[in-house]
């Protein structure tokens, strides 16, 4: 087990003793901004699309991250991450690429991360657990396959639950609950996802999701990391 391992671990356990909430969050109660997106998804998916049509440029996941191996380099199939901004840090070069999504995130300080994530054909993400409770995840599809028979391709798992969204669809959910989710297609998905600060903690899980947002850009800054392709 790495450090990263055991600190996320640890970090977990204390979360999950002080905020009992559901996997599947009410978005007019914790991210009202969610309509502003999903108003705009088509828009979205445009600059997506010309984001793709540059994909061997965009990162993988674990090269952006080497703890997210097991995850993004598990089976040879891509994952790849377009990032915009990460843990309250922007990514001028990447937004000005998506002035529709930039101006969305202009004024939302609680979307904490922002990225475009594409899930080449056949990609498997095995079962894994977010980091801490302190955010939140919000997904937005984008270009969703279907499979010959017109089904959804990509069926999202969370908690032992399935969930089939279409193209504009969207689900805010607590990432730190078990999750998968696996591309039975040719076809490369699309997804926009928002990491988006947890309101209403309680105050000491307040302060200590502050002080691992700031060990995280720590590290950012520490490996030098590059988003830009």
């Amino acid at each position: 087990m790495t450090l990263y391992d055991s600190a996320r671990d640890v970090v977990r356990s204390v979360y999950d003793a002080r905020i009992d909430t559901p996997a599947i969050l009410d978005t007019g109660l914790y991210f009202p901004a969610a309509d502003d997106f999903v108003a705009k998804w088509q828009d979205i998916r445009d600059e997506a699309f010309a984001v793709r049509r540059n994909l061997n440029k965009v990162p993988r996941f674990h090269e952006l991250m080497k703890e997210q191996a097991d995850i993004s380099a598990n089976d040879g199939r891509d994952w790849r991450m377009f990032i915009m901004r990460a843990y309250g840090i922007d990514v001028p070069e990447n937004l000005a690429r998506c002035p529709t999504i930039s101006g969305l995130i202009e004024d939302q300080p609680e979307v904490m991360s922002c990225a475009l994530s594409f899930l080449a054909p056949g990609k498997h993400v095995p079962q894994h657990r977010g980091p801490f409770r302190g955010i939140l995840r919000f997904h937005l599809i984008l270009a969703m396959p279907r499979t010959p028979s017109g089904d959804i391709a990509a069926v999202l798992e969370i908690d032992g639950k399935p969930y089939r969204l279409a193209d504009g669809d969207s689900l805010l959910w607590d990432d730190t609950y078990s999750h998968e989710v696996w591309n039975k297609s040719e076809e490369v998905r699309i997804a926009l996802l928002l990491d988006v600060w947890r309101r209403d903690m309680p105050y000491d899980m307040e302060v200590l999701s502050r002080l691992v947002v700031f060990a995280v850009r720590l590290g950012m800054k520490w490996t030098g990391v590059r988003y830009t392709g």
